[in-house]
């Protein structure tokens, strides 16, 4: 299969105005800001914007991209820690630290992926995420029934925590963030009463 050609100069112009724009009134409306607003800003036509991504997800996709490679990076230094249990926590703590201070990730942490191609771009994160929660429950620290999907409790919450507080508590999701922490260390642990999600599970919760 032949390689995409590169953009020309006017082309990859109008692409990054498109998603500095995007990420701009995404910032300051949310993920449902109008696309002819963000033509307008990027001083576009709405045409081109449909021309260089005709769906909205395609938009959003291109938008928090850099939010993807910034959750990869935060799983590759917790995964590089020694302690089994800190690893866990550092990986937990920074990316709700990430989300907390990005409106684009809490909403798309209540949405799900808005394409295939962004879950894709996540899947070598989330298989460290698993190296990490797997070592930990080796170790005997981390409860053994918890599992990746069980992140999107921390996420939601956090979301709403964060949504709740920021104006008058910012730090506030932190105090939140440690009581689920001190749950999930094993020795705390008791029965759950029903399973966890499944994957395919947690996607179709995640978008609606």
């Amino acid at each position: 299969m032949p390689e995409d050609k590169p953009l020309r100069s006017d082309a990859k112009r109008n692409r990054d105005a498109l998603v500095t724009a995007a990420r701009e009134l995404f910032e300051e409306r949310g993920l449902d800001a109008p696309l002819k607003d963000i033509a307008a800003r990027a001083g576009v036509a709405i045409g081109t914007l449909y021309n260089r991504f005709p769906t909205r997800d395609d938009l959003i996709a291109a938008a928090v991209a850099d939010r993807v490679e910034a959750g990869t990076v935060i799983a590759e230094q917790a995964l590089a820690l020694s302690d089994p249990w800190e690893s866990f926590t550092v990986l937990v703590e920074r990316i709700c630290a990430l989300q907390a201070s990005d409106r684009i990730l809490g909403e798309l942490a209540l949405r799900g992926p808005p394409s295939d191609a962004l879950a894709r771009a996540r899947e070598h994160g989330h298989a460290l995420m698993r190296r990490i929660i797997t070592r930990a429950q080796e170790a005997g620290a981390l409860r053994p029934d918890w599992t990746l999907e069980d992140i999107a409790f921390i996420t939601w919450s956090h979301s709403s925590v964060v949504a709740a507080t920021a104006s008058v508590a910012p730090d506030l999701w932190r105090r939140n963030l440690a009581l689920i922490m001190d749950g999930l260390r094993a020795k705390a642990a008791h029965p759950l009463p029903v399973p966890a999600l499944t994957e395919d599970q947690l996607t179709r919760a995640m978008r609606g």
